[in-house]
């Protein structure tokens, strides 16, 4: 649930203008006014006795006021008593009690007058008077004794006090006494008592009276209250009910409603405009009456309506004439009920219509006073001049007075003065102070220059233009310095000068100049406006259900104006967040860890600008696991029967869905609780079915959706008379462990279910179809018998009854059982083998004579294994297996067979004894199938244009072998297959030559072996065929070299060892060594196969240009296996073309560097050179 909620400071101060605009304009301290009271003490002020008492009262006005004060209505001087003084510059009075001062010495009326030379103001009458807080009178209470059922009275009687004391009862040990719809207390602070119960039974009924004012608590005597239960009556009814009686004897006399307070049918009541009304009607009666408020010929006022005290107490605030009338309360029970009508009178104290306001005229003007009240009576209104009653106050002849309005004409600077307004009724009075001032001035602006006004975009924009001067000025406004009069019905125009524009816009910002004028002078001011983008919320919180210890977190993403720095507060139930590190707040969140119950509430982000705030709220709700049940009661006791009644814990917001109730058998199983049963989570009484013989205690869990609650605190206990069993054992069985016995068996009664002490079992047995008479015997508590001799696997009928001290349970049911089984006796005959294909074969054999399997039939069980391949005429371990088929089957399947092999088998009978003898062994063979794969392929001895395949044979011929397929496809550098050639071989072959294959190529090779069934399945190889003949290929056998330890390490090696050699290459020719540079230029004159220039930044052999060239004529190594000068090993180049065809797919070399031996010394060429690195890589290869 989410509520968005935005206030503008630019409304808040609309409000503050327009109440402004009521107001008279104020006049500047500068000049000279009448006195204005600013501040005073309460008409009715108490105060504490034991502290200094400050009387306050302060004015205004120029020149500044004196002060005096009157009590009782005569002069009080000051400087006669020296506990009173006068503040500086002040009119409060501080009376100093603390210093040996009586607060009761000074008690009485009191008014302030402030006075210079423009008139006199006066106060409100000022009531002092001192707080009492009285001790209560020493009495000597007698005990109450009552009968339970009746009403009673405690009285408080309070000792009067100033103000009067707040009542509430405790106990000795000053803990509140609870209350309750039979007990409360009432408005005058006696406890009633609907009708009193045993457990209101004490010595401690302590009325206790807070005074507040002096913080004070006096106590009254405790109250002794005895209730006389009836037990004994109790009793004795309860041993005539029925068992069908489950709400048992009424043994308190149940009585209809009475009113306790207020008496009789009617009364009347007074209460004053605006204040609180209170109404009360407190009943007698058992069962305890229900209280309702009602009001004749009307309806309650909504909104200011409430009931307090368990609507006991009709509460309305702010009461008004309408509310005037007839109310009347309706106690009720089931026995009937009564009421009673209160009238109510709502008087006002007199509140103002208008109020005088102070006048400033020029000399010449006219002006008038008014001074309207209203109350009921309607009040009378009286005028006074300077303090002084206006009809012998002196004449003023521009002055006249008309009721409640005093009318000024063509007023002269005499006329100036303060005037009371006196309006008063039987209730109350209120008194105004309004002065007349007559002044000659021409305008001031009170507003300072060039005064900056912000307000948000849509919102009303307030320009204010304080003025003054007398007479009253004219105020014109216009937009810019030289702009034209502002008009129209986009602008409001104040009569305090304020300019509104209701709706401001982004172009209603610049400069605006006000000009007030009179007949004395006129003058200017300019001010500017700004209208600002308004704060939003455009991602507000939302609703959040979580469930307790959770983490929750609420989003408030806000967007401003750029020139506002907004702040963002959180708060929880427009409370501060509580102070806990779980309540982390983030730049645009509020996060909540481990939430509890207490964090349930309505959160709200408030974003505050200076000139605007908006909020959004939304509500968490912590769900959790119920709290457990209490007060759990058993009521209407039976023989088998028992109501139990609960009242629900706190649902933690997830309703309760249903109530388990638990019991606890505490003479059979004490601390082992049971399910009972289960209630909806509407009901909160049940009626239990019980067991004899059992002492029971229950207990309540409360579910939701959340979960299960603890269980309640468990019930009183209540024990069962005993009682004949109702029930027998159940699961009766009857099966024999021998061939020569029975052996029956029980699930034996629990120990609520025996319903006495002395539980035995009564165990019976007949052999069926036999009239043979029952056996019987009598077995102490346990769950089993055996009955020996008997023959075997014979049907017997058997039945088990309970029985303890009081008698037997009913008539058992029979079971039929079987003695015990023996082995089968016979084989089953006529095996048959159906083979079906070379992995399944179909078994049938004739089932056996029921008589022979001598117990109950399980099945059959075939036992099948391999005597020998056919294809290796090699016996092997014999492992037999095992398939069972479930009941009177007569055939089965037999899967995963070996094709081309030969099988025996046989079929036996089982029943719950174990197996019968085993038919004859049936021998069957099994036809040939495709073989397995060849147990490996090896490729060796790779030339340019040949390579050696090896193979072993299949692992599992599977039958003759008649050939094996070769397949192959050249793979180019691209991975992309050719085409595919295909090849038979004999199957007595074991290696083959491929011959006429293409150089340097990568080959894919698919072989498997094939029987006169088909083909089985292959396994692949790869292998290139290397560029010079002098070098070998290896094959590629499924493993990424480059990922090789060896491998990684051995290239590590191989590069570390090329850079050394390359700077001692580098530093040689450095030095000027004797390198053969002119023969190397003249021998690399191709100009595709140039040296590598210092600017290239590459290689030659890894250049992407070279990669695709075709091998250069003489690029081959001779077949003299040396080296021509031309191909000196200092250069790189040589080794630029096919690169492709020196590594593995995976990037392995396989024959690198092939076309180049170790260098052989030149005839006639001893030059020191330094090995090439090409050369170094040869040799360590």
């Amino acid at each position: 649930m989410m509520k968005k909620k935005s206030i503008s400071a630019s409304k808040a101060s609309l409000v503050f203008f327009l109440c402004q605009m009521i107001s008279a304009l104020d006049v500047p301290l500068d000049l000279s006014q009448p006195p204005t009271i600013t501040q005073q003490s309460p008409k009715d002020y108490i105060v504490d006795p034991r502290e200094n008492i400050v009387i306050q009262c302060e004015a205004k006005g120029k020149p500044p006021p004196s002060f005096s004060w009157t009590r009782n209505g005569t002069h009080f001087d000051i400087d006669k008593d020296e506990l009173v003084t006068m503040k500086p510059n002040s009119g409060t009075l501080v009376i100093n009690i603390m210093n040996g001062g009586k607060a009761e010495a000074y008690e009485g009326v009191y008014q302030c007058t402030a006075r210079n030379e423009r008139g006199a103001a006066i106060s409100n009458n000022i009531v002092i008077r001192p707080s009492r807080s009285p001790l209560w009178t020493k009495e000597k209470l007698e005990p109450n004794q009552v009968r339970e059922g009746d009403s009673l009275v405690l009285h408080c009687r309070p000792p009067v006090g100033l103000p009067p004391p707040i009542i509430f009862w405790m106990d000795n040990a000053f803990q509140r006494l609870p209350q309750s719809e039979r007990v409360s207390q009432g408005l005058n602070g006696d406890l009633y008592f609907s009708n009193v119960q045993p457990e209101d039974t004490r010595e401690d009924y302590i009325c206790y009276a807070r005074f507040n004012h002096t913080q004070t608590i006096q106590q009254k005597q405790p109250i002794s209250v005895k209730v006389f239960s009836m037990d004994s009556l109790n009793d004795t009814i309860a041993a005539n009910l029925s068992d069908t009686d489950i709400y048992g004897a009424k043994p308190v006399t149940e009585r209809p409603p009475i009113l306790l307070t207020p008496t009789g049918t009617t009364s009347n009541k007074v209460e004053l405009r605006g204040n609180v009304l209170l109404l009360e009607c407190i009943a007698a009666g058992l069962p305890t009456p229900v209280i309702r408020w009602i009001k004749e010929g009307g309806e309650l006022p909504a909104n200011r309506t409430f009931f307090e005290n368990f609507k006991k107490t009709l509460k309305i605030v702010d009461v008004s004439e309408a509310d005037s009338g007839n109310y009347k309360c309706i106690a009720r029970n089931i026995l009937g009920s009564t009421h009673h009508v209160i009238s109510v009178t709502v008087k006002a104290a007199p509140y103002w219509i208008t109020a005088p306001r102070n006048l400033v005229l020029s000399p010449g003007e006219d002006g008038s006073l008014i001074c309207r009240a209203n109350g009921n009576p309607k009040p009378s209104i009286s005028w006074l001049s300077n303090g002084v009653p206006i009809a012998i106050a002196p004449e003023d002849p521009s002055r006249k007075v008309d009721g409640d309005t005093i009318i000024f004409s063509a007023v002269q600077e005499r006329s100036s003065a303060v005037y009371q307004c006196n309006a008063s009724n039987e209730y109350g009075y209120l008194l105004a102070n309004a002065f007349v001032n007559v002044l000659a001035e021409p305008p001031r602006i009170l507003t300072p220059a060039n005064k900056l006004y912000q307000v948000i975009l849509d919102s009303p924009a307030l320009i204010d233009c304080a003025y003054f001067g007398s007479p009253k000025p004219e105020i014109e406004w216009f937009k810019g310095v030289k702009g034209s009069i502002l008009r129209g019905n986009e602008y409001v125009f104040h009569d305090n000068g304020t300019l509104e524009i209701p709706v401001a816009q982004k172009d209603s910002s610049g400069t605006y100049t006000c000009v007030a004028r009179n007949e004395l002078g006129k003058i200017q001011n300019e001010v500017q406006l700004e209208v600002k983008d308004p704060t939003l919320i455009i991602k507000q919180p939302e609703y959040k259900v979580i469930q307790r210890y959770g983490h929750v977190s609420f989003e408030c993403i806000i967007k401003h104006d750029s020139t506002l720095i907004p702040t963002v507060i959180w708060l929880k139930d427009n409370d501060e967040l509580p102070d806990d590190e779980r309540f982390l707040v983030g730049k645009d969140n509020l996060t909540i860890m481990n939430v509890t119950d207490k964090d349930d509430g309505t959160y709200t982000c408030i974003v505050n600008t200076t000139l605007d705030s908006v909020s959004a709220s939304a509500v968490l709700t912590v769900v959790a696991r119920p709290n457990p049940p209490f007060d759990l009661e058993l009521t209407g006791q039976l023989e088998r029967s028992i109501e139990l009644s609960w009242i629900p814990g706190d649902e933690n917001n997830s309703p309760i869905t249903s109530f388990v109730i638990e019991y606890e058998d505490g003479l059979h199983e004490p601390g082992v609780w049971h399910y009972q049963t289960e209630v909806p989570g509407s009901q909160t009484t049940v009626q239990l079915k019980l067991s004899p013989y059992v002492n029971y205690s229950f207990r309540v869990i409360a579910v939701n959706e959340i979960g299960r609650s603890q269980p309640s605190e468990p019930s009183e206990q209540y024990l069962t008379k005993s009682a004949n069993p109702d029930e027998n054992p159940s699961n009766v069985q009857g099966i024999g462990s021998e061939p020569d016995n029975l052996v029956i068996t029980w699930e034996s009664l629990k120990g609520f279910q025996s319903n006495g002490p002395g539980l035995q079992y009564k165990v019976s047995w007949r052999q069926k179809d036999v009239d043979d008479e029952w056996t019987s015997v009598v077995v102490a508590n346990v769950s089993k018998y055996i009955v020996s001799g008997t023959p075997t696997f014979v049907p017997y009928e058997i039945k088990v009854q309970a029985l303890n001290d009081l008698g037997y349970a009913p008539e058992p049911s029979e079971v039929i059982g079987h003695s015990g089984e023996d082995l089968p006796m016979v084989a089953p005959g006529n095996v048959q083998v159906h083979v079906i294909n070379s992995t399944l074969a179909k078994v049938h054999w004739d089932p056996v004579p029921l008589k022979s399997v001598r117990g109950h039939l399980q099945g059959y069980k075939v036992y099948y294994w391999k005597v020998q391949s056919l294809s290796r005429r090699s016996k092997r371990h014999i492992e037999k297996k095992i398939l069972t088929f479930r009941g009177n089957k007569t055939f089965g399947m037999l899967p995963g067979l070996e094709p081309y092999s030969s099988y025996k088998l046989n079929v036996r009978v089982v029943n719950g004894k174990g197996e019968g003898p085993a038919s004859p062994d049936k021998v069957f063979k099994t036809p040939e199938g495709v073989p397995s794969s060849p147990s490996f392929l090896k490729i060796t001895n790779p030339t340019l244009d040949s390579l050696t395949l090896e193979w072993g044979s299949p692992t599992h011929p599977n039958g003759i072998l008649i050939s094996y397929i070769l397949k192959f496809q050249p793979i180019n550098n691209t991975h992309e297959l050719g085409p595919l050639v295909e090849i038979r071989i004999p199957a007595n072959e074991s290696s083959l030559i491929l011959k006429n294959l293409n150089y340097s190529t990568r080959y894919k090779f698919y072989f498997n072996a094939q029987t006169s069934v088909g083909s089985g399945s292959q396994i692949t190889e790869e292998a290139v065929t290397i560029m010079d003949e002098g070098k070998m290929a290896m094959a590629s056998r499924q493993v990424d070299i480059a990922t090789q330890g060896w491998f990684i390490g051995l290239m590590c090696a191989v590069a570390l060892l090329i850079l050394i050699l390359l700077i001692v290459c580098f530093i040689r020719r450095n030095k000027g060594g004797k390198y053969p540079v002119k023969e190397k230029e003249d021998a690399h004159a191709d100009p595709e196969i140039q040296p590598m220039k210092e600017d290239d930044g590459t290689f030659g052999e890894y250049s992407d240009a070279e990669d695709h060239k075709p091998l250069k004529k003489g690029s081959r190594t001779p077949s003299d296996r040396t080296v021509k000068k031309e191909d000196s090993d200092d250069s790189l180049v040589d080794y630029g073309e096919g690169v492709n065809g020196q590594f593995n797919e995976d990037g392995s070399f396989i024959g690198q560097y092939s076309g180049k031996k170790e260098k052989e010394p030149a005839e006639g060429n001893e030059s020191s050179e330094a090995p090439s690195p090409v050369n170094a890589m040869n040799s360590f290869v």
